[in-house]
């Protein structure tokens, strides 16, 4: 009789990081590293976080929701305002994370007070259960939904209407952002808005990626020759995305591919480009994108920031240090100025 024991097969370790996937014999797989998910917070008489938060489904087919964050507009000046509206893509290498874990729920309780601004933070699905390009169409999808509230016309047509973005939000303040994976995302988002037209033809003003994840067949500034089979960005993105035509050099990961479209067509009119000096994952990366978009010829703002002295995504693990305070200053700057 065949056994029914549940055993390990494979694991994908990330270096410094830990276990990120784990594969057993039966199909299944799990997510070690997978932060715990929190709950939102609305009319929760225990809030002190100066927010309320709500969860919100975008799609059905396939299935798309978002966690939406509010602040307290009766202790804050700007309840007869509206308020810029930020569009966020959680990162995890494509394959771990969420909008609605503790992880990113607990910087954004930190950062939408002191920002004024709406989150509308992206649960997409995710590799290998739902390889790329599937995360890129269901960001598309929630930035058109966020969009189609300026016009009252929800897209898709099935979706409801989100009476926070509607009151509360300014249609010509909108921004995409993300961090690692996510950074990736509001590229790559960004590259669709310069050729496609958002709903109530709503433009992105300004991009955020912080940390972004790119890559290629091919080593840049300090990197170290890796063969393919021992590099943990060929494992990441064999994984997510094993169908991508042109392999790792893809144009979604190797912006500067030579069938890559150019940067100067990006649709946003500003981009700030964060940078971490103790990042061995992608700190090279981030520095080649910035200078290959300074070069491109576009004609928006660009601005770059590298934290000296911190790793990958020290805000997300570290909200209240001086960095990461550091780090909302200028992102708040960004969303104001």
């Amino acid at each position: 009789m065949a056994s029914t024991t549940k055993t390990v097969i494979d694991e994908l370790v990330v270096p410094h990081l830990g276990t990120f996937l784990r594969f057993y014999n039966d199909g299944t797989l799990d997510r070690p590293l997978q932060s715990p998910f929190e709950p939102p917070m609305l009319d929760d008489p225990n809030n002190t976080c100066q927010l309320s938060s709500k969860d919100v489904i975008i799609s059905h087919n396939p299935t798309i929701s978002a966690r939406l964050y509010l602040p307290n507009l009766t202790t804050n000046s700007v309840a007869d305002n509206k308020l810029p509206i930020f569009v966020y893509f959680h990162g995890g290498g494509f394959l771990i994370e969420s909008a609605f874990s503790k992880l990113y729920h607990g910087f954004f309780k930190t950062f939408v007070p002191q920002a004024n601004v709406i989150v509308v933070s992206v649960e997409y699905r995710l590799a290998p259960e739902n390889p790329l390009p599937a995360c890129y169409h269901d960001s598309w999808a929630a930035l058109q939904w966020v969009a189609s509230h300026s016009t009252k016309i929800p897209c898709p047509s099935n979706a409801e209407t989100e009476p926070w973005l509607i009151n509360h939000g300014d249609f010509n303040r909108v921004f995409i952002g993300g961090d690692s994976a996510g950074g990736n995302i509001a590229h790559n988002i960004a590259m669709r808005a310069g050729t496609e037209a958002l709903p109530g033809d709503v433009k992105i003003l300004g991009a955020v990626l912080t940390h972004p994840a790119f890559y290629s067949s091919y080593p840049v500034g300090s990197e170290p020759i890796v063969e393919p089979e021992n590099n943990i960005h060929f494992k990441i993105w064999n994984l997510a995305y094993p169908s991508a035509p042109g392999g790792i050099d893809n144009p979604v990961l190797n912006p500067v591919a030579p069938d890559a479209p150019s940067l100067a067509g990006l649709g946003c009119g500003k981009m700030i480009v964060f940078n971490a000096g103790k990042d061995w994952l992608v700190r090279e990366r981030v520095v080649w994108y910035y200078e290959a978009v300074k070069k491109s010829g576009w004609k928006g703002k660009l601005e770059y920031f590298e934290q000296e002295d911190e790793g990958h995504v020290y805000h997300l693990f570290n909200p209240q240090s001086e960095n990461t305070k550091r780090y909302i200053n200028l992102l708040v700057s960004f969303l104001h100025e």
